[in-house]
């Protein structure tokens, strides 16, 4: 009976050490590698061959090869919120600090996943930081919430001090400069994040003579996000910035000095035709924003005459 006691005992004591499926919630669902149900079935399976072998240690030799650092695929990491700027009604700028005067490092356009914890249940979603990857210090990410969003919850709370977790980097746009003739960067609402990264990398470097057309398209004029910043990397020679604005009723209402390239209504297939029609070299399109969005934009980039090899979906 005694020995049947410990056979129990330690068998519970092996389930405890057991590796926790992930619920479907807690995957972001944007194709991360690796993606948190690799991780577990990775942990999953290192849990199993010290099962068979009856020897926990290696368990604990398994975290010791991973040791934490400030940025992980595998593991959060905590980062503080050391600034939190409201941009529109549901839009923040949110600033976290790197330990040391660190680099986060980032590719242009990767993404990072922020994990939380709402009502008992854990979420996890994609974001992608806008600030440029040789930023020290810090870095910034745009987030916008919704209503009825449980991460919106979530980053409402936020508050200057907090702790945020987050691990990456994942995906990303693999640029190199002067390797496409034009960017036309289409963006809709806070899709306009990845491409900042990849623009910053642009007029960065003097040797990089990419044209780079970006359009950003937003509800009404006030929604759109950081116009000084926009407005200070339109001043490069190569690059153009313009906006379609779905709910603006008249071009009147804006400065003179947006009218021009402002258009009202939807990203449209003549209004593709005409932008891919105006870059001055054959160009590469980026595309972010929602699914529904993206989806248009390619079958309208189609129409224009651009092949699947000839734009990015992010």
């Amino acid at each position: 009976m005694m020995e049947q006691k410990e056979e129990d005992d330690d068998e519970e004591a092996w389930l405890q050490l057991r590796p926790t499926e992930p619920l479907p919630a807690q995957c972001c669902g944007c194709g991360c590698k690796p993606c948190i149900y690799d991780i577990y079935y990775q942990e999953l399976a290192w849990w199993e061959k010290a099962r068979a072998k009856k020897d926990k240690s290696l368990l604990w030799k398994k975290k010791e090869e991973h040791p934490l650092s400030e940025l992980s695929q595998e593991t959060f990491q905590a980062f503080c919120i050391s600034a939190m700027e409201p941009l529109t009604d549901d839009t923040f700028q949110v600033r976290f600090t790197l330990p040391g005067n660190g680099r986060l490092g980032l590719s242009p356009g990767q993404h990072l996943i922020l994990r939380a914890t709402v009502d008992g249940l854990e979420i996890q979603r994609a974001y992608t930081p806008i600030s440029p990857r040789n930023t020290e210090g810090y870095f910034e990410i745009l987030i916008k919430c919704y209503e009825t969003g449980l991460m919106s919850q979530h980053v409402r709370s936020w508050k200057v001090g907090d702790t945020a977790f987050w691990r990456g980097p994942f995906g990303g746009f693999p640029y190199r400069p002067n390797q496409y003739g034009e960017l036309l960067m289409l963006a809709a609402g806070t899709g306009l994040a990845p491409m900042l990264p990849i623009l910053k990398e642009i007029t960065d470097n003097e040797e990089d003579e990419t044209f780079v057309t970006l359009v950003g398209c937003f509800k009404t004029f006030e929604g759109i996000y950081l116009k000084p910043l926009l407005q200070d990397q339109a001043r490069y020679w190569n690059v153009r910035t313009g906006f379609v604005l779905s709910q603006e009723a008249s071009l009147d209402r804006l400065p003179w000095s947006y009218q021009e390239k402002t258009h009202l209504g939807r990203l449209s297939q003549a209004l593709v035709q005409e932008l891919v029609s105006s870059c001055r070299r054959k160009p590469f399109a980026l595309v972010c924003g929602p699914p529904e969005f993206s989806r248009d934009t390619a079958l309208c980039l189609q129409g224009a005459g651009l092949t699947e090899e000839s734009y990015f979906l992010f």
